[in-house]
């Protein structure tokens, strides 16, 4: 009990109020900073990106004493990682992310006063907006250092894009009249000669990679989805809402009601993982 005696006199023991509105500003210049970045988590970058450790070090880290941080773009000082798709910033490494980027903005250094916490909001206009945090949830943030060893990153994601999947096939099941019959005959998945086109969210993406592994991601290079082989979806279990909700012989305002509330789950997820929302065809995606 006396720690928690102890917090009555911390200024935000009733919590401080944070949504990130994937505004990119903590990963940006102009000013400089140091991107700190543990040798556990070099390794998961390392893996993530397919690349060797010591090209990794090289290209993307700096030695700051006996420490590493992440390099900064020589001109506009965003993080290395940070690219541009579809006018959007976005992190490279997301699911990988040092742990100095997961507990922003519930850092030490911002929650020494008021003062400090207000003072972030000059670069951060997710602070004093959007949902509250609890004393103990900050608390958990502020004071985590190994992530890996807490929890799986991306389980929970995954967990949530499941059920976004199951409501999808329940929704199909409970309306027959509707759903059409699909005989699996892989026509739709030759993009080019079915004149058809899919479009996948950032989740569902993650959701693949969890189960089929990253190595096996393939790009698509002649307009057929490369995981139909010989007619048959390779993936079937894994594959994407668009995949399970259209039909050929379906009725197309349900297929289209469906699909907007499945991006509006997708979209809520992103948001609850602070993860760049974009909607886009697979054949980019993969590519």
């Amino acid at each position: 009990m006396e720690p928690v005696v102890k917090s009555r006199n911390i200024w935000y023991i009733a919590g401080l109020h944070f949504e990130c509105t994937q505004c990119s500003r903590c990963c940006s210049g102009p000013a400089e900073g140091d991107i700190w970045v543990s040798r556990p988590e070099i390794k998961f970058i390392a893996d993530y990106l397919k690349m060797p450790l010591d090209e990794l070090r090289s290209k993307y880290l700096k030695r700051v004493g006996i420490r590493f941080s992440i390099i900064e773009d020589k001109t506009t000082k965003d993080c290395i990682f940070l690219e541009k798709v579809d006018g959007r910033k976005r992190c490279r490494i997301y699911p990988v992310r040092p742990n100095q980027c997961r507990t922003w903005p519930f850092w030490s250094s911002n929650l020494t006063s008021r003062n400090s916490w207000n003072e972030a909001t000059r670069r951060c206009e997710g602070v004093n907006r959007g949902r509250l945090y609890s004393f103990e949830e900050i608390e958990k943030i502020r004071k985590s250092k190994r992530w890996w060893e807490n929890e799986d990153p991306d389980k929970s994601g995954i967990d949530r894009v499941r059920n976004i999947y199951r409501e999808i096939d329940e929704a199909l099941e409970n309306s027959p009249q509707l759903t059409g019959r699909c005989s699996a005959c892989g026509k739709c998945c030759n993009f080019e000669s079915y004149d058809h086109r899919l479009y996948v969210t950032p989740p569902e993406l993650e959701y693949l990679a969890y189960h089929i592994g990253r190595e096996n991601i393939k790009p698509m290079t002649d307009g057929i989805c490369p995981y139909n082989v010989n007619g048959k979806c390779t993936v079937y279990e894994y594959r994407f809402a668009s995949c399970r909700i259209f039909c050929c012989t379906g009725d197309k305002d349900f297929q289209r009601q469906l699909t907007e509330s499945t991006l509006t789950d997708l979209k809520k997820l992103c948001l609850k993982f602070e993860m760049p929302y974009s909607y886009r065809q697979l054949s980019e995606v993969l590519s």
